[in-house]
């Protein structure tokens, strides 16, 4: 009999808007999207999931929300149930949470046409993309990030997901958002933990794609550590646009065995498992880059002058540079990570390492010994400036 052959593409196009104030009447950002979708003849619906932990700083914007969707009927209609989610990595590890988001997708009848809007860090828009994703096999959702790493990265990307079976992201989806909102102004109320923590993840694609904007990080160093809010304004949206010319230009459902943006992150994702998440995504990745970076050195590939300037930036950003769980059990645990890390994409290990500052090389295979040697150099050297 003869084969069936079949091929096709979907192309799928969504924005990134930058704004301030999103819910104030007086901002059109938010009622222009969904004047894009026009009257379809039939009611949309909006479904709101929040990070209880940032809704906490911001008591008036429930009833701001309301009135906003209240002033886009008939457009849209907002259902009767806010639903609030505690925020954090936990949120990732509770599948109560997740039943919870369906049921109400379910309870309200929010269908392919209707929306599920996330407004949280990244943990949060993960969680619900997710339930969004596989619900009707794909509900329209909306990101609304909260944080510096959200806003720059996570929430930006097509990927979305919660952790299981005791690994990070285990159960996910390729599943773009319909849009993305990132309101400056939510960045006021953040500790500064998670002020500095989306930074890691703009020093990460700097390094491995674009020297200018790395020597643009050091130059603003003190600055970013200060919350200038203008100079983290531009970090945002430079970082932003990188990660999606990144997706749309290499490998955005990755079907390869390589994972440029996750640069530092083998390390980093064990890391958070190790402390019990007491260590945040952030400063995970802050310090899974300082270890990848002086792994690049000791096999000769980035000069040692380099990594002093890359060190250098990250502590001088706040970030710890070192955490005793990396030497636990004999570093065991750590090169369990990088197995763990090679069987969540499968095929063949690939790791991103430095050539140089702004030029990312992969390689296939790391040395046990010289992941041994580079846990000690950072020990050595910045022991003192352990995690909590």
């Amino acid at each position: 009999m003869n084969t069936l052959q079949q091929t096709f593409q979907v192309p799928y196009t969504y924005s990134i808007f930058f704004t301030k104030r999103l819910f104030d009447p007086a901002n059109a950002t938010l009622r222009s999207f969904f004047e894009s979708f026009g009257q379809a003849g039939f009611q949309r619906k909006v479904l709101l999931a929040i990070d209880g932990g940032f809704l906490a700083h911001h008591p008036t914007l429930q009833n701001e929300m309301v009135a906003y969707f209240a002033a886009l009927e008939p457009l849209v209609k907002l259902v009767p149930q806010l639903l609030v989610l505690p925020g954090g990595e936990a949120a990732k590890n509770d599948t109560t949470l997740f039943d919870d988001i369906v049921e109400a997708i379910d309870n309200y009848g929010i269908d392919r046409h209707s929306f599920v809007i996330g407004i949280g860090g990244g943990a949060i828009l993960d969680l619900v993309g997710y339930a969004a994703a596989v619900s009707h096999r794909g509900v329209k959702h909306i990101r609304i990030p909260t944080t510096v790493l959200s806003q720059n990265d996570s929430g930006v990307g097509v990927k979305n997901g919660i952790n299981y079976r005791g690994k990070k992201n285990f159960l996910g989806t390729f599943a773009p958002p319909v849009a993305v909102f990132n309101d400056l102004t939510f960045l006021q109320t953040l500790d500064d933990r998670d002020w500095r923590g989306g930074i890691a993840e703009a020093i990460k694609v700097a390094l491995i794609k674009d020297q200018a904007f790395f020597e643009w990080i050091e130059a603003n160093a003190e600055a970013l550590a200060q919350r200038n809010e203008e100079v983290m304004a531009y970090l945002i949206h430079r970082c932003a646009e990188m990660h999606v010319e990144h997706i749309r230009s290499g490998d955005p459902f990755e079907f390869g065995s390589s994972r440029p943006l996750d640069f530092g992150h083998w390390a980093a994702h064990k890391l958070e498992y190790l402390t019990d998440f007491q260590v945040r995504h952030g400063e995970a990745v802050a310090i899974g880059i300082a270890l990848d970076c002086v792994y690049s050195t000791k096999v000769g590939k980035l000069s040692d002058a380099e990594l002093q300037r890359i060190l250098t930036v990250i502590q001088k950003l706040g970030f710890e540079l070192y955490h005793p769980k990396l030497a636990e059990n004999d570093k065991i645990n750590l090169r369990n990570g990088l197995q763990e890390f090679r069987e969540h994409l499968g095929g063949r290990l690939t790791i991103m390492l430095l050539d140089r500052i702004g030029k990312g090389v992969e390689v296939h295979e790391m040395d046990a010994d010289l992941i041994a040697e580079s846990v000690d150099y950072l020990e050595g050297n910045y022991a003192n400036l352990e995690v909590g």
